[in-house]
């Protein structure tokens, strides 16, 4: 179909567009910015007045909850969810039920996928069988069937051989390796920041040194081997740190943030709130400004929803035993423009955080409106205000700290491969 999407302002962080100009699709690619291809005649025109036309988001970590825990989610509704959220692209964890460690469960899952005009999945394949951190998954099958990079999810690999063979495996074939960073032991039985709030509240706190020396681990096997490094959830301003000492040393790595964290800290808890027990913690209000500040800078490479539906039961329950997690994909956008706004960082700049910059560490050929490129585009209103409600979203988890709130930034269209996806319209 030949779409014409006219009276926006085209933001394409990729290719430095930032103006108010026309975008035509014809046969699920765009085929011009601001002039229309020769014998181009529309058969459907989107108006896009008072809205910005950007490259559909790039999503780094949203759990879709199949196989194995649709009781939490399914396939349909969290597609749903990105379409809402203006997510076209979305990189998935191994942590199913079973885990993505066989080839035939990673090219289900995108058959699956594909199946409708769903979002493009990009399975993170386990980097050990069961993610027990014993032995190695065959990678090299993984990635032909569709596997862009290899990690354990929130699980750590104890034992540090393993580890090591692990990334040196992954390094010989050029697969990226992505890893969390919490020491397991320092971590136990831990369920929020280890800092003023959780002992006043009585919770076993996660120290910021749980992160830091997993962190080194990680960082010297990755100089050791020459892996590729993704550090994913970033959390701490030591973290950060860290992770600029090691570019300095010439180390390959690239980290990420939750949307979460560039907003909330310890103190978001409240009174024991469910809804705020996230892993990794929400930390410290110097920390969350640190986050803030070094997604701005380039030390954080991109912005994820980390969207981990949980379903009610799950939920409703003592902090102390909540499942940790929260739904993401909606609010992706609304807290990226939270942030910017706050930060006072150009719009075109904020963006490239959760379309291009995301896509070059996934090393796929999207979050750009080039032209010859897939019609993955996202059209959304700054401006309007929207409340966060169990009703409003789509996804089946409707577990958010920021229930209640209200956020500018509405998704009006979804494109996904020139056809609509999702539709909100004025």
């Amino acid at each position: 179909m030949r779409i014409q999407i006219n009276n926006g302002r085209v933001i394409d962080p990729a290719n430095g567009v930032d103006r108010p100009t026309d975008l035509y699709v014809a046969d699920g690619l765009i085929v011009g910015v601001g002039q229309a291809p020769a014998g181009f005649a529309a058969e459907g025109t989107i108006n896009a007045a008072g809205c910005i036309v950007c490259p559909g988001l790039v999503d780094l970590a949203a759990r879709l909850r199949e196989p194995g825990f649709e009781y939490r989610a399914t396939l349909e509704s969290e597609m749903a969810a990105a379409a809402a959220g203006g997510v076209t692209s979305l990189a998935c964890p191994p942590d199913t039920d079973p885990p993505l460690d066989e080839p035939g469960l990673v090219e289900m899952l995108k058959h699956r996928a594909r199946l409708r005009d769903f979002a493009h999945v990009y399975p993170v394949g386990a980097l050990t069988v069961g993610l027990a951190g014993e032995r190695l998954t065959e990678m090299a099958e993984l990635a032909e069937a569709g596997c862009v990079a290899f990690g354990q999810a929130n699980t750590v690999i104890l034992n540090t051989q393993v580890l090591l063979r692990a990334m040196q495996y992954a390094a010989t074939f050029g697969f990226p390796v992505w890893l969390s960073a919490q020491d397991p032991y320092l971590a136990k039985g831990g369920v929020a920041h280890d800092g003023e709030v959780a002992a006043r509240l009585g919770l076993t706190g996660i120290p910021v040194v749980a992160e830091t020396i997993a962190l080194a681990t990680i960082l010297h096997l990755a100089q050791e081997t020459g892996a590729r490094l993704h550090v994913t959830r970033i959390s701490s301003a030591a973290g950060l740190e860290m992770i600029r000492a090691a570019r300095r040393a010439g180390i390959a790595v690239s980290c990420d943030v939750a949307a979460h964290h560039l907003h909330l800290c310890e103190n978001d808890i409240g009174y024991f709130n469910p809804h705020a027990r996230l892993d990794p913690p929400l930390r410290s209000a110097s920390d969350r400004d640190a986050l803030r500040a070094a997604l701005a800078d380039g030390t954080i490479d991109a912005l994820c929803s980390d969207h981990t539906p949980v379903d009610d039961d799950g939920k409703q329950a003592p902090f102390g035993e909540a499942e940790a997690g929260a739904t993401g994909l909606e609010l992706l956008l609304p807290l990226l423009l939270k942030w910017a706004s706050e930060t006072r960082l150009p719009l075109a700049q904020a963006l490239a955080r959760v379309t291009s910059d995301p896509a070059r560490i996934l090393g796929i050929d999207a979050g750009t409106l080039g032209i010859g490129r897939a019609a993955d585009i996202c059209v959304f209103d700054p401006e309007a205000r929207v409340r966060v409600t169990r009703e409003r979203l789509k996804s089946q988890g409707k577990n958010t700290p920021f229930l209640g709130v209200e956020l500018a930034g509405e998704v009006r269209y979804t494109l996904i491969d020139g056809h609509l996806a999702h539709t909100s319209p004025l």
